[in-house]
């Protein structure tokens, strides 16, 4: 190994943040999490994970030689280096994790969503990799996304381009967290299935095993394990999911016009129960000169790891971009 041939991802979730060492070909070399404690201040948990990665230093093999640090949170602005009003994180309406981490480490830091983390690790270690034109689709309890233009991920004048999840499906319909109704990630999520289950069971009379779940304990699990099964409801529900989410990725086409969509993350576990039905219904709502064109594909990146790739993934593009 050489000099300067690891950095640092790290990926800060409301419950857990995971960190790992990466080199420059996404060989992850060590992956481990801590608690994120989200009630206690941005610098307290800063504090806490630079202790665990100096520990982890000493214990590593010496030529591990860092080349720098990228980070993955919710609400986070690039062009700022700030963490902006994080739902799930009780740090205000901003502070700057960038700054905080160079005050500890002489090293490259930078930050963004983890949507565009997704993408940049799609870009460098996935199967966007010699792609000029790809758009990232993650899609959890939430729905991010990250569009990559010209080999560079899209920011936009303020930092927060490529939020899809928020673009409109019904005006008039489902409430979203962010205080709209209808967006598409109350729809298309892991939250907006489950949402689908329900207003099907309450529209349909077809036996289902998923009436004896409450909602509370439903999840996407539950449901893409009834679809596999047969279960009407949840196969009806992946279909109706599946069309909104292949309407708005032909709308996402018309805007940037990429190689390939990728979808990441927990409900695109589904593989193909999802993206067969989605691939059909966005042919369907494409705008003639894009038809056959685009790619639709499940992310490459090793599921339970491409979220520190991703934020891995960040690191090494800036360091790229400063030779």
């Amino acid at each position: 190994m050489q000099t300067g041939n690891c950095v640092i991802g790290i990926d800060i979730g409301g419950t857990t943040t995971a960190f790992g060492f990466v080199d420059r070909q996404g060989g992850l070399l060590f992956e481990t999490t801590l608690d994120t404690h989200a009630d206690q201040p941005a610098e307290t948990l800063v504090i806490r994970l630079c202790d665990a990665i100096g520990s982890l230093l000493k214990v590593l093999p010496p030529q591990v030689v860092l080349s720098g640090i990228g980070i993955g949170a919710p609400n986070a602005n690039y062009l700022r280096g700030t963490v902006e009003n994080p739902v799930n994180l009780n740090w205000g309406a901003s502070v700057n994790l960038v700054e905080l981490f160079r005050k500890r480490y002489d090293l490259p830091v930078a930050i963004t969503n983890d949507a565009n983390a997704a993408a940049i690790g799609e870009l460098l270690f996935g199967g966007a990799r010699g792609m000029k034109h790809a758009l990232v689709i993650t899609l959890g309890t939430g729905l991010g996304s990250g569009i990559i233009t010209n080999g560079e991920l899209l920011y936009g004048a303020d930092g927060f381009a490529g939020e899809l999840g928020h673009t409109t499906v019904d005006p008039a319909g489902r409430v979203c967290a962010c205080g709209k109704r209808g967006c598409l990630e109350t729809y298309v999520s892991a939250t907006g299935l489950c949402r689908s289950v329900m207003e099907l069971l309450g529209q349909r009379l077809d036996p289902s095993n998923l009436r004896e779940t409450c909602f509370s304990q439903l999840t996407s699990k539950l449901i893409y394990e009834a679809a596999c099964a047969g279960d009407s409801i949840a196969l009806a529900t992946f279909d109706f999911t599946a069309r909104i989410l292949g309407m708005k990725l032909a709308d996402a086409v018309a805007h940037t016009s990429p190689e390939a969509i990728f979808l990441s993350g927990g409900l695109a576990a589904a593989g193909e129960l999802l993206l067969a039905p989605t691939r059909r219904y966005m042919e369907e709502f494409l705008f003639t000169p894009y038809k056959g064109k685009v790619k639709l594909l499940q992310s490459a990146l090793p599921e339970g790891s491409g979220a520190v790739l991703g934020a891995a993934a960040l690191a090494w593009h800036e360091a790229d971009k400063s030779k």
